[in-house]
């Protein structure tokens, strides 16, 4: 940790350099990080509230409250994953913390996600629809969370994918179904939670920490858990009605496991890196 601390100029260099070469030589730029979300999320509400009519009021909010939550940590391991082999290059020329590959991916990532929360805050302006503003004040933690979770698979599998490329194609595959098991397009108490509850499989479901990330975004900018079905004019049940306090204290403690896996993470690669230059 020191030893990034001390090298945090050459992180900042290289997230910089992340963000500018993703775009390098494209006519809108920056911009694209808004609209490659903006495209997916219009597919996700033509299929679940036009095609599949969910009935729920405000799901552009309530999707994409999710989706760039999600979108921050797809988009951090899919690049992370194969940064070394990528950068082979330079980890075998220059001596440097290799660590600082993948967590310069993953801050890459953060950039764009800070555009894309621009984006979100606009959808609330259009749509007059305010966050909660007490969840607000919790989120802070939440990304803490969210960015060292996704810092550490992105450490871990950066070094596993020099020993076995296969890896990066593995992940692909199980980013898709880790998105699926996470609350972002469907209501997590309205689709899921009772036959979570009925069969005890809750506590699993919340071993994934994007569950728990997910709805606490989900939570704070959509601001409701029960609404009016625009269908069928019934209440439907859209998120977990746990206290301000409930979520402050489950955020808190998966900030805590989630700076123990990061720790735990950097060890890890501190393990494998040492034949990086041999197996590149």
């Amino acid at each position: 940790m020191a030893n990034l601390w001390r090298r945090r100029e050459l992180l900042r260099n290289l997230i910089s350099s992340d963000v500018q070469i993703k775009y390098k030589g494209s006519a809108l730029g920056l911009l694209w990080s808004m609209l490659a979300p903006a495209f997916t999320l219009g597919i996700y509400y033509l299929v679940f509230s036009v095609f599949l009519k969910n009935g729920y009021p405000n799901y552009v909010i309530f999707l994409f409250s999710g989706l760039i939550v999600w979108n921050l940590f797809q988009n951090a391991v899919n690049v992370s994953t194969s940064i070394i082999v990528d950068r082979a290059g330079l980890v075998k020329k220059v001596s440097f913390p290799r660590e600082i590959l993948p967590l310069a991916s993953v801050g890459a990532a953060v950039v764009f996600w800070l555009i894309q929360m621009v984006v979100l805050v606009l959808f609330l302006v259009i749509f007059h629809h305010a966050p909660d503003w007490g969840m607000l004040l919790l989120l802070p933690v939440t990304f803490a969370a969210l960015y060292l979770f996704t810092a550490a698979v992105a450490i871990v599998m950066s070094a596993l994918t020099v020993y076995l490329r296969d890896i990066k194609h593995l992940m692909e595959v199980l980013l898709q179904l880790w998105f699926w098991l996470s609350p972002v397009v469907y209501s997590y108490s309205n689709s899921i939670a009772p036959a979570l509850h009925r069969h005890g499989l809750a506590a699993i479901y919340f071993i994934n920490p994007m569950s728990l990330i997910v709805l606490t975004f989900q939570r704070t900018f959509y601001n409701a858990t029960t609404v009016t079905s625009t269908l069928s004019g019934q209440p439907l049940h859209m998120l977990p009605t746990w206290s301000v306090g409930t979520f402050v204290a489950l955020n808190v403690g998966l900030l805590i496991v989630a700076a123990v896996v990061f720790l735990l993470a950097l060890v890890v690669f501190g393990r494998l890196e040492g034949n990086f230059e041999s197996e590149l």
